[in-house]
């Protein structure tokens, strides 16, 4: 059967990009003939997936898509330029003539120079040999050396010449070449088109939409966090990049967090056999106890080192750009928004001196954009501008959510622990008194006014064992913590006036009996 020789565009109008490649789908309008008839559309991205392709027919129409197929050709460019280059192209294949015409010259200019160096070599040892045999010839043996000399000398400044122009012609073509590597891009020269067999049986108009999925592509969630007094403004965009062969342009962007390439067969389980044992007598005297950290987490999977996959809480998430979309083929990163809301948001100044004696400004609000917020990086903006870049966790709709909007450098924190043990020989107990010492200066300008609420946070150990006790000594803390939670978390909310200084005081003791061991 013939195909037709004319290809029919068919151009990119939806893309669904996911976490690590894209499912492209086309759109055309053919026109028919009565019988079967294989038409040739395209040019499309050679690294389409041919088992992927899918061909239907939209329209009302009785016709029938009876094979769908990807054809690649190959068309290596010549070495010379053709007429479709453009001016910056044509510029550097002008280059690279001149420059090959100039390494040509500089090699036949050096060949010359050293035949003349060995003819000077050559005249020389005829000199002396001439005047060991009695000639005096001067006359003719001047006039020869001259001559060398003379063309020697002309031949060297043409080098030197050459030489200098090759030089600059080099950096001239260097930065020609950066300059077509930023502005353009070569040419494909594996080019693929699609083969479509059509069964129809009357003549007429007919919609065709095409899909597939392409590699090359990606997108991660970026954000940016703008703090305007209690008022914070989120806005969600996504970060794309392609390098399929192929413009996107005016394209209608979905964005998914679905993962095609993995498998969905469930693990394999295998046998966990547990068995029973007599404890021995060393075992039931002892108790051992281990000091461990433990992170509390709220929502999400444990952050990973890298370039990580996109954090969809463990369920596929679906996201659309509200407008359309040009997203060029360049292997660079494209912005694109997403939604945006505005929300009161609860702002502190926090420090955990255990970790960081920086004081930090956090801002919790609640996710009202109306989808999760996936984990990504966040451009924080405050007051004067840009301020840094933060992280967001994942966040489910409706959740809370925190913001670090940096640390203040007119704050300062001094933490002091100190350590007592002590072993009661009658009631074979140990206690442990742990004091620590949280100092606090606050650093003002002489014309700044108001007092400012700084919240300190200090963990105290939690014993899930009966034989170990903690207890927090109220009477000898200065001043007692305002809450300890579950997690054993100890908050204090610190007022500071300018240029002022406290100091809290926090006091636990670890009392354990005699049986324990390990701490």
């Amino acid at each position: 059967m013939p195909t037709a020789p004319n290809p029919i565009p068919l151009p990119v109008t939806a893309v669904t990009c996911l976490e690590d490649r894209a499912h492209i789908e086309r759109t055309a309008e053919l026109v028919l003939r009565a019988g079967v008839q294989r038409l040739r559309l395209g040019p499309v991205s050679a690294l389409a997936v041919d088992r992927t392709v899918h061909a239907e027919l939209t329209a009302d129409h009785p016709a029938t898509v009876l094979d769908a197929r990807l054809v690649r050709g190959w068309t290596p460019r010549g070495p010379l330029p053709s007429t479709d280059d453009s001016a910056l192209r044509r510029r550097v294949h002008t280059l690279q003539d001149e420059r090959r015409a100039l390494e040509q010259r500089r090699d036949r200019l050096r060949t010359r120079l050293d035949l003349l160096g060995r003819l000077a070599a050559d005249l020389l040892r005829e000199i002396g040999e001439g005047a060991g045999s009695g000639e005096t010839d001067r006359s003719r043996w001047n006039s020869e050396l001259d001559r060398v000399d003379d063309e020697r000398d002309v031949h060297a400044e043409r080098l030197r010449t050459a030489e200098a122009r090759l030089t600059a012609l080099d950096a001239e073509l260097g930065e020609a070449r950066r300059t077509l590597g930023l502005a353009e891009e070569d040419p494909a020269e594996l080019v693929a088109h699609v083969e479509l067999t059509v069964r129809s049986a009357v003549a007429g108009p007919v919609g065709l939409r095409l899909t597939h999925l392409t590699p090359c592509a990606l997108w991660r969630p970026v954000y940016r966090a703008v703090l305007d007094g209690d008022s914070l403004t989120l806005e969600t965009d996504a970060m794309v990049w392609q390098r399929t062969g192929e413009d996107w342009p005016d394209v209608r962007l979905t964005l998914s967090t679905a993962r095609s390439a993995s498998a969905t067969d469930p693990p394999r389980l295998t046998e966990d056999r547990l068995t029973l044992r007599e404890r021995s007598a060393e075992e039931r005297r002892t108790v051992d106890v281990q000091l461990r950290e433990e992170e509390i987490g709220d929502l999400g999977p444990l952050p990973v080192l890298g370039l990580p996959g996109v954090d969809d809480g463990g369920e596929t998430r679906v996201l659309t750009s509200s407008a359309t979309v040009s997203v060029p083929a360049d292997g660079r990163a494209h912005r694109v928004p997403v939604s945006a809301f505005s929300t009161a948001a609860d702002s502190e100044y926090a420090c955990s001196p255990e970790l960081s004696p920086l004081v930090t400004q956090v801002v919790r609000f609640d996710n009202r954009s109306g989808h999760a917020l996936l984990a990504g990086p966040v451009d924080l903006v405050r007051g004067s501008g840009f301020t840094g870049r933060g992280t967001l966790d994942f966040t489910a709709p409706g959740a809370p959510a925190e913001l670090a909007f940096g640390s203040r450098d007119d704050y300062r924190v001094v933490r002091h622990a100190e350590e007592f043990r002590e072993s009661a020989a009658l009631t074979q107990r140990t206690t442990i008194t742990r004091t620590v010492r949280l100092h606090l200066s606050r650093f003002s300008a002489p014309a700044e006014q108001g007092d400012q609420v700084v919240v300190l946070r200090e963990r105290i150990p939690v014993s899930e064992v009966s034989a170990v006790e903690i207890r927090l000594r109220e009477k000898a803390c200065s001043p007692a913590p305002d809450t300890v939670d579950a997690d054993g978390i100890a908050r204090w909310d610190v007022t500071l006036r300018p240029g002022g200084r406290r100091t809290v005081t926090l006091v636990y003791e670890l009392s354990a009996s005699g049986a324990v061991s390990g701490l």
